[in-house]
């Protein structure tokens, strides 16, 4: 049985922080020794001040975007999360909306963290 209390808690959190880039904010989502994968086997953002130095850096918060989650599956303390993004027309420049369909894998220590890995492919 999914706790997902547990994990649409952690979800909120990390809604709530993409909104604001509150480097406050991000540093309480993660453990201090974090792995935060932004791809499944490349280098990770490794400890909450390099993930929230990439996430600030990201300025995800200046931008209009949508999110939609669902938590799929749990295994001890591994969640594994389906994701969509959505960045509208020229957000990001001046091409079409940018939307994203991903797997996210959260490894939550207590209501934190330890590991996040994001599978992710942009839909044509």
């Amino acid at each position: 049985m999914i706790q997902e209390a547990r994990i649409n808690d952690w979800l909120a959190a990390y809604r709530h922080a993409w909104t604001t880039d509150d480097p406050a904010e991000v540093a309480r989502l993660f453990t201090r020794d974090a792995l935060y994968f932004t791809e499944p086997f490349g280098e990770p953002h490794a400890g909450s001040d390099q993930i929230v130095d990439f996430w600030v850096g990201e300025g995800d918060s200046r931008i209009p975007w949508s999110f939609d989650s669902q938590v799929l599956a749990q295994e001890g303390d591994l969640y594994v999360v389906r994701a969509l993004v959505t960045y509208p027309d020229g957000t990001r420049g001046d091409g079409p909306a940018e939307v994203y369909h991903a797997v996210w894998l959260v490894t939550l220590t207590g209501d934190r963290a330890a590991e996040f890995v994001e599978y992710y492919t942009l839909e044509e």
